[in-house]
């Protein structure tokens, strides 16, 4: 066999019940990564019908996610213990019951409660349907399995904010909730009639690694809330994200090292010691950095400097979803056609493409710049989730498959959330930074600022009267003020098109060095 090229080998058949395994976990999946988007739009509604302030409100979203991103790499380990079919028929439960008891809350504090227990029921779902694809499908159905996967997890990225909004704008933001619910009784009764029962292994409880668990839960749980609030509260001036990030240090230093020593760690690190692995989750932590930031800028672009209204955002997002939803079938047979290397290293560039188109944004850069730049991402995002992910797992041996999904998921899941927060401290300091260099040429000195002064006060005073100079000294200081006054909101802007444009030169290069790393990536596929 070719090195790096997926072969298909005719002998292997899958029957139907490992397809509907296969399908019902991701279908899981897709549920529980829109659920992560899907408030975005429709919090400002939330807020006022229970009555919340605007820090409160960003609860409902930083709940989930600390919740999940605790959840996800215990998975593995709950798999051993309690059998996958009992942890996704569990998992699955809990987040139709909390789905239900966020549509029905009538507080703040109910809905906070019940997004937390939501995001770690939920948790489950997407690490599982990673397992499920490398453990039950033969490698040569792995690129297809990828492609179901990469299906759940990108449309489900484009389709929260445009469901979410959809839904808020027509009926009520409790209905995003109630939508959750049809689609998870389906995917119970599929994995009850898929999985095979099998015995659960309870003595795994007594030797369970309890100090390792709660130093993985405060730190990583620490470092989500630092990251979700920082922002809100001016970082490191602020005394509680400073010991937030102690908190998250200390404690992740102290999980990684217990982790290393231990005979039988809960999740395995010393999988990062694998040549293709560790490269690959090195990649796979910028490229989910990228690519939670870049869903979080571009509908704050469109609100922000555009005018775009939920709706009108969600539509925007179609395309993005749409182009992934064909490319996960299509990258299939071109990693068969070429090898997975190349598709990363197509995938890579492709994104770094996309984040580059939006380096020169002006006020006329709309849905005819940012949605073709999001095609283009949307292209070569698809190529990386599945050819990474086929790379990352090739070669690991079936025992240490559950380890590697959950540890998989979690990086791309914290890299996403470092890199929401960088791009939105990168979009606010470079504000700052343009707006004063702006200011610089902007003063009362300058003979193009005076020009340009005098023809607004003429534009302003056209309407009412022929000439400027015919208004009354106390009219006429009140115009120049409202020209002054337009002056400063297009320096804002300017400044803020800037600095939107600064973060996707960075995003750009971040995936240009990707590209690059994806040369080094061994294509000779090993057994294990």
């Amino acid at each position: 066999m070719t090195p790096g090229k997926m072969a298909v080998t005719p002998s292997e058949s899958v029957s139907l019940r490992t397809w509907i395994v296969v399908l019902g976990g991701v279908f899981g999946c897709f549920m529980a990564g829109m659920n992560v988007h899907v408030t975005n739009a429709s919090l400002p509604d939330i807020r006022g019908s229970l009555g919340a302030s605007f820090e409160e409100g960003s609860w409902i979203t930083t709940a989930y996610l600390v919740a999940e991103i605790i959840v996800i790499p215990l998975t593995g380990w709950l798999v051993q213990v309690f059998t996958i079919r009992r942890v996704l028929l569990v998992g699955a439960s809990g987040f139709l019951v909390f789905s239900l008891a966020c549509s029905l809350a009538p507080s703040i504090d109910a809905m906070i409660v019940a997004r937390a227990l939501q995001g770690a029921f939920g948790g489950v779902l997407i690490p599982l349907s990673f397992q499920l694809i490398v453990t039950e499908l033969p490698s040569s159905r792995h690129p297809l399995g990828m492609a179901l996967f990469a299906i759940a997890n990108n449309v489900a990225q484009a389709a929260g904010p445009s469901m979410g909004g959809y839904l808020t704008d027509m009926y009520s933001w409790r209905w995003i909730f109630y939508l959750q619910i049809p689609p998870t009784l389906v995917l119970l009764a599929a994995i009850g009639w898929s999985i095979k029962p099998l015995p659960m292994n309870l003595a795994k409880l007594r030797n369970a690694d309890w100090l390792g668990i709660g130093t993985m839960a405060v730190g990583l749980s620490a470092l989500q809330i630092a990251l979700e609030e920082g922002g809100r509260k001016d970082w490191f001036s602020s005394t509680f994200i400073v010991d937030t990030l102690i908190v998250a240090v200390a404690g992740l230093a102290a999980f990684a090292i217990i982790q290393l020593r231990r005979a039988d760690p809960f999740i395995n690190l010393r999988l990062l010691g694998r040549y293709n692995f560790g490269i690959a989750s090195l990649m796979q932590f910028l490229f989910g950095a990228v690519v939670f930031g870049v869903v979080f800028l571009v509908p704050n672009y469109f609100a922000q400097l555009q005018g775009y209204s939920a709706r009108d955002i969600g539509l925007a997002m179609i395309p993005y979803g749409l182009v992934q939803f064909v490319m996960s079938f299509l990258t299939p047979p071109l990693m068969r056609r070429t090898s997975a290397r190349t598709t990363i290293i197509l995938g890579f560039a492709l994104v770094a493409a996309g984040c580059l188109m939006n380096i020169h944004l002006d006020a006329d850069a709309a849905g005819n710049v940012v949605i073709p730049s999001l095609i283009v991402r949307g292209v070569g995002q698809s190529l990386v989730v599945i050819a990474l992910s086929v790379m990352a797992v090739d070669g690991l041996e079936r025992s240490q498959l559950g380890s590697a999904s959950g540890l998989f998921t979690m990086v791309r899941n914290v890299g996403g959330a470092i890199g929401i927060a960088v791009a939105s401290q990168i979009v606010v300091e470079r504000e700052k930074l343009h707006a004063m260099r702006i200011g610089e040429s902007v003063t009362p000195f300058s003979p193009a600022f005076q020009e340009r002064v005098a023809d607004l006060v003429r534009l302003l005073t056209r309407s009412h009267v022929a000439r400027a100079d015919a208004l009354p000294k106390s009219d006429l200081s009140g115009v120049r003020e409202l020209a002054l006054g337009i002056i400063n909101q297009t320096v804002g802007r300017e400044a803020l098109l800037m600095a939107y444009s600064d973060t996707f030169l960075i995003a750009g290069v971040a995936m240009l060095g990707c590209t690059l790393a994806a040369f080094v990536l061994r294509t000779t596929r090993q057994t294990g």
